[in-house]
């Protein structure tokens, strides 16, 4: 049966998807199995993959399921909303073959040599300063005022970028994500800020993630080494700035959680494990476009047509959940999996748990400023991401005061 027989298609952009896509995913493995038809934006069809099985052979099968666009992209208006997430540019995220092998290793080989004793210092200057800025106050919003701002300078950080080029960046990022109807202006805010940020550090080379990109044997073009950059940010900022979000609303309203703040038995390392596994930043993603219309799990999906990994339904899948002993399994899909699985895992992991650590231990009785049901989900086919996370504590003097 063909993906388009099985049933009507979902679309993954409205509120309604985003206030509870985990009541969606049930539904849909009821109606429709392991392959759910799906819209990403009004017209734009791709197939979700939901089942565990299914997408562990998915992601490790690129002779198949290539990650190349381009062939798709003639057949969808330039301007729609998601382009910009699924386009094709000269990265390791959108190619095949040899195009991917040359991109993918030197991506990996720069992210290898950060220094993830220094990445600590790193995220400490950064939580301090911004901890500072709102602890006396007695209340804050957690994502503005810390965990976006946290991750952007850090990621600044880690790739040589000056601020005033990386806020153009962090903007263009965020506006892409949100896959509305500003996301090409974002792409070219984006593209035009990281195309400076190469030119400027091929000219003053450094200890940095983008100079060492310029120094691989791969010898990256200006064009080449703008995309690779603009995989690192938009892998860096916006889902780690939800994953810290994420597991501070979990560690906030789960009780095994909660009480890790005031010296619990459960740690943040734990809350990270546990939200990666059944909640990830990072919902639905890892596309794929079948060479050629492909049987799996007993329905042809077409070729060159989106394929879509769900790692949040596939984490959940009941196949693999059995009785729900989860905290010590790490073997989720959050991170991807075959030939596209994330690089930055350990770099990733560190930024969260000390961006949680080091604000815990500043504000160890923070408590959710409105109920968690009344929190605002922002609505897209890719993150799970809120809106805000409004929190209030006791106020404390700032660190820097004698």
């Amino acid at each position: 049966m063909a993906i388009d027989a099985i049933g009507p298609r979902i679309p993954l952009y409205t509120k309604e998807f985003a206030a509870d896509p985990h009541r969606m995913y049930r539904a849909m493995r009821q109606d429709y199995g392991t392959l759910v038809p799906i819209e990403l934006a009004p017209g734009i069809r791709a197939s979700l993959v939901i089942g565990y099985h299914t997408a562990v052979r998915i992601l490790n099968d690129p002779e198949n399921f290539p990650a190349d666009p381009r062939l798709w992209q003639r057949t969808v208006p330039a301007d729609n909303p998601v382009m910009p997430m699924l386009e094709w540019r000269p990265n390791a995220l959108r190619s095949s073959g040899a195009d991917h092998v040359r991109y993918r290793q030197a991506t990996v080989a720069a992210i290898a040599e950060i220094d993830l004793h220094g990445l600590h210092s790193v995220v400490a200057r950064t939580a301090t300063p911004l901890i500072d800025g709102f602890s006396a106050n007695g209340g804050a919003d957690l994502i503005s005022q810390y965990a976006f701002p946290l991750v952007f300078q850090i990621i600044n950080v880690l790739l040589g970028c000056p601020a005033d080029i990386g806020q153009r960046i962090a903007q263009g990022t965020a506006i892409i994500w949100a896959a509305g109807e500003n996301a090409e202006q974002g792409n070219k805010m984006l593209t035009d800020a990281m195309l400076e940020l190469a030119l400027l550090r091929r000219a003053n080379p450094a200890d940095d993630i983008v100079s060492r990109l310029i120094k691989h044997p791969a010898r990256l073009s200006d064009e080449e080494m703008t995309h690779q950059i603009a995989t690192l940010y938009g892998a860096g900022i916006e889902p780690t700035t939800n994953l810290i979000a994420n597991t501070m609303l979990k560690m906030l309203t789960d009780d095994r959680f909660a009480g890790n703040l005031l010296g619990g038995n459960l740690t943040t390392r734990d809350a990270l494990d546990e939200l990666l596994y059944t909640d990830p930043p990072g919902a639905n993603y890892c596309l794929s476009y079948p060479r050629h219309p492909i049987l799996v799990d007993g329905v042809w999906l077409p070729a060159h047509q989106p394929v879509m990994i769900s790692m949040a339904a596939c984490n959940n899948d009941p196949e693999i959940r059995g009785s729900g002993g989860f905290l010590d399994n790490r073997a989720h899909l959050a991170w991807s999996a075959g030939p596209h699985a994330c690089p930055a895992k350990s770099p990733a992991y560190l930024i969260a748990q000390d961006a949680i650590d080091q604000l815990t231990d500043v504000l160890p009785e923070l408590s959710l400023a409105v109920p968690a049901d009344e929190l605002d989900w922002r609505p897209g086919p890719f993150n799970r991401a809120l809106a805000a996370l409004p929190v209030r504590f006791p106020p404390s003097r700032p660190a820097a005061m004698p």
